[in-house]
């Protein structure tokens, strides 16, 4: 039983953890269509219309942002975030399983600091503004503070999820 296609098997947590992590992603599909659209708006007003806009650099840099943190969050939800996995799963349970208690702790840690950090990140540079957008520098960090957060509470599912014995791998049967 493939408990990833059943959504009726998980309660109410599950099910809103989901959809924020479907909302991180559909959030991000839309700012990289944004992005291509913009770099298309670029190229036009450089070699057709002869006239570069200029705030198409910054924008698609806070874009590029919020699609990587958004992205990411979401990854770590789905158990899709980067990570060298092989080796552990070849082991035997005696060993595989406390590795996958470190590995699942590890990232929350990760993504404790990532809060901490993007949060100092996101006060500090909140008075400064973002040359050409007029929007204040602080929304440059912001993802990362939310990244990290994110990070934190699927973490502590997925410890759930370990301490049950509920914990799958992506693509696990």
């Amino acid at each position: 039983m493939n408990i990833q296609s059943e959504p009726e098997a998980h309660g109410p947590v599950y099910r809103l953890l989901a959809g924020v992590s479907y909302g991180c992603l559909v959030i991000a599909g839309v700012q990289l269509v944004t992005l291509i659209a913009i770099f298309g708006w670029l190229v036009w007003g450089r070699y057709v219309l002869n006239d570069t806009p200029t705030w198409v650099e910054q924008l698609a840099l806070l874009l590029v942002v919020w699609i990587t943190f958004l992205g990411a969050a979401a990854a770590v939800w789905n158990k899709s975030h980067l990570s060298i996995d092989f080796v552990r799963e070849m082991l035997p349970d005696p060993l595989r399983v406390p590795m996958r208690w470190v590995a699942v702790i590890a990232v929350g840690v990760f993504g404790a600091f990532l809060a901490w950090q993007g949060w100092t990140l996101a006060a500090k540079t909140w008075p400064r503004v973002i040359p050409m957008l007029g929007i204040t520098e602080g929304w440059r960090a912001m993802p990362m503070a939310i990244c990290g957060a994110l990070t934190v509470v699927f973490s502590l599912y997925h410890v759930g999820e370990l301490a049950r014995g509920d914990y799958k791998i992506t693509g696990e049967l």
